[in-house]
């Protein structure tokens, strides 16, 4: 199943670029709409009560046997859920493109598709090889979608888009190439399956998990991106397209957390309890300091583009926390916020279409042109911001808990439950404040009061003045799901605690406690 849904993009991909350009949407669509169809088979056939185990993993490719290198996939139920979150945002970028891409067409929704491909491949993937050319190859249909269907900075924001996230990545390949080969050096051969990295990792040194821990870091907190290295989201952001920035919010930001979640939490479990603070500390000053320019920003779509770096610092300090309730909720907010703030990507592109404009100076007012438009903007932005009954209030409180309870022996399975507390909570809390103050001040200027428009503003082209029936149908399905995930996420929840359980048992208090023991003496006696 999980190679159907690789090979789906790919296959309509090829029928792209072969076919004539007038039926590009078309066949994007309709590859998309079946890869979420098959997303929906598999999620039927996966068995969510046993979540912490690795299923469909059958159909491996031995690539170069001798050096362990294997195409293995394997879906637990933290990757089935951001498979589905991919798979289900898919459809809706290509059709949400319609009026907005009319040249290159072909090149534009073929590289679309590669990209969806390179997105399930990450999360399906059980070898670091695999794992890292997916990875990595997502890259190039975003440098492509930016460079060239973007707006008037595109070419350097795409640029400075991929030399940060391509230097960051290799760092982080050094780390996890040193991993496989301590695991070579043990057993004599080599292996780069996450198992057996994970056994080689966990036997090194406090030290030399130390190194790794920054390695990876160096690549991944780039990618999600964590404070000081995210000054290339901005801009990349605001100038890809709507569906560029659909997909970077919904999807590609949660690579670096997914890695970080897969990788960094069981590879490294002492050098991650002993520098938790120091990642926790980012995390919010990414928080506060986002917001804190979030709420002097008049490019509404750049605003929404620095929350995000705000949003996914709580997401890291979820993960951080190292107890069950912090896991939840920063699984449940890489869901979440691919949901709601996707969702105002495409009520900005919407608006800029029609006004080709991003500036709060420029317009205001829209209920009284686009009351239904308007309705989705106060809406998503209500989840953006964490209105209790909406699906970002849930994750974010979650977040919050989870640190204010980190270092309570209580938490966790017997473990130590982390090395923050209420502090780093409290501190983080102030985000949640600054959130709403210029949230509701972008939908009040924009929604609200007297009507203003950019100076020569004319008819709307071929779009009518509010939105249209496509446009809600791209909308509605968002909708609907945040307020499903606000009011019931239990299931979800139930869902991802077998792979939070199996992370925290690498946190386990007496042995934790030991080896932060040995490492404090071995500092003492240095």
């Amino acid at each position: 199943m999980l190679w159907l849904l690789i090979l789906i993009p790919l296959v309509a991909a090829g029928a792209v670029f072969v076919l004539p350009k007038e039926q590009s949407k078309i066949v994007c669509t309709l590859g998309m709409l079946v890869g979420f169809g098959a997303s929906l088979v598999a999620a039927a056939q996966f068995d969510w009560s046993n979540g912490a185990e690795f299923q469909f993993t059958e159909g491996a490719l031995a690539l170069l046997p001798d050096l362990g290198v294997n195409m293995t996939v394997g879906a637990d139920s933290i990757s089935m859920l951001l498979i589905l979150l991919t798979a289900f945002l898919g459809p809706l970028m290509a059709v949400g493109s319609f009026t907005a891409i009319n040249h290159r067409v072909k090149t534009y929704y073929g590289w679309l598709l590669v990209l969806q491909a390179a997105m399930i491949g990450v999360f399906a993937a059980r070898d670091l090889v695999f794992f890292y050319v997916c990875f990595e190859f997502t890259l190039v249909p975003m440098y492509i979608l930016i460079n060239l269907f973007g707006s008037t900075n595109r070419k350097k924001a795409a640029t400075k888009f991929f030399l940060y996230t391509f230097t960051g990545s290799i760092l982080a390949l050094a780390g996890l190439v040193y991993v496989a080969y301590t695991h070579a050096a043990a057993h004599g051969s080599w292996s780069f399956a996450f198992s057996d990295m994970l056994a080689a990792a966990q036997a090194m040194s406090a030290t030399e998990q130390g190194w790794v821990l920054l390695a990876m870091l160096a690549g991944f907190a780039v990618k999600v991106p964590l404070f000081p290295v995210h000054t290339w989201l901005p801009l990349a952001h605001t100038e890809a397209p709507t569906a560029g920035s659909v997909v970077l919010a919904g999807v590609l930001l949660k690579l670096g957390t997914y890695a970080i979640y897969r990788f960094v939490l069981g590879f490294v479990p002492e050098a991650v309890l002993q520098h938790a603070p120091v990642i926790a500390t980012l995390a919010i000053i990414g928080i506060v300091y986002a917001g804190l320019i979030c709420w002097v920003q008049r490019d509404i779509k750049k605003l929404v583009a620095y929350s995000s770096v705000s949003h996914l610092g709580f997401c890291v300090l979820g993960l951080v926390s190292l107890n069950s309730i912090g896991l939840s909720g920063s699984v449940l907010y890489m869901i979440n916020h691919g949901l709601s703030t996707g969702a105002l990507f495409f009520l900005i592109g919407m608006m800029y279409e029609r006004y080709h404009t991003r500036s709060l100076r420029e317009i205001g007012g829209l209920a009284q042109k686009m009351p239904v438009w308007a309705f989705f903007m106060v809406f998503f932005t209500m989840a953006s911001v964490g209105l209790p009954g909406l699906n970002g209030f849930v994750s974010e409180f979650m977040c919050l808990l989870g640190a204010a309870q980190s270092g309570s022996d209580s938490i966790g399975i017997g473990g130590t439950g982390g090395t923050l507390g209420f502090l780093y909570a409290a501190v983080a809390c102030t985000g949640m404040i600054i959130a709403a103050i210029y949230l509701l001040a972008m939908v009040g200027k924009s929604c609200f009061g007297p009507l203003v428009e950019p100076t020569g503003h004319e008819h709307h082209g071929p779009l009518p003045v509010d939105l249209s029936a496509r446009e809600i149908g791209i909308l509605v399905p968002l909708a609907v799901l945040c307020i499903a995930l606000g009011l019931y996420p239990t299931p979800v929840i139930e869902t991802i605690e077998g792979p939070n359980n199996t992370i925290l048992e690498y946190y386990d208090a007496p042995t934790m406690s030991a080896s932060l023991d040995a490492v404090a003496r071995d500092e003492v006696t240095e």
